[in-house]
């Protein structure tokens, strides 16, 4: 084990650690979503779109892997507590996306771009966590 391996990390560290990457991973979102508005990215041919799709998609991927790392490192009790929230928010999420889907093909309701599915988990899981304090 080397002297930054997580289980010589204090959990404060551990929390600078998730904060830090967070933060990168979302600036680097913001920055091309923000070339996007701007028209940076307007001429693009079809392969350059597709790109840009995974290009914006990919922060996102790497912000999940932060929280995930965020749960490895940290202790036994916070990392039950994490994955409890993590996965009735997912729950939620999915059983949202999918009324709102069924809404769409039988309702008429206005077709939802895939991308609010990472944004309404965030929402979900900020609801959901200040009920979920224990790993029962």
């Amino acid at each position: 084990m080397t002297a930054l391996s997580p289980s010589h990390l204090s959990q404060d560290q551990i929390r600078r650690q998730y904060v830090i990457r967070s933060s990168l991973f979302l600036a680097g979102y913001v920055a091309v979503n923000m070339a996007a508005i701007f028209g940076a990215f307007d001429d693009a041919k079809p392969r350059g779109a597709i790109a840009l799709a995974l290009v914006v998609a990919a922060p996102l991927a790497g912000h999940i892997w932060a929280l995930l790392a965020y749960m490895r490192d940290a202790d036994e009790f916070m990392r039950a507590v994490m994955a409890r929230r993590f996965i009735v928010s997912s729950g939620i999420t999915m059983a949202l996306t999918c009324a709102w889907g069924f809404m769409e093909s039988y309702a008429q309701a206005w077709h939802a771009p895939g991308f609010l599915m990472y944004p309404l988990f965030w929402l979900v899981h900020g609801a959901v966590s200040p009920f979920i304090r224990s790993s029962n």
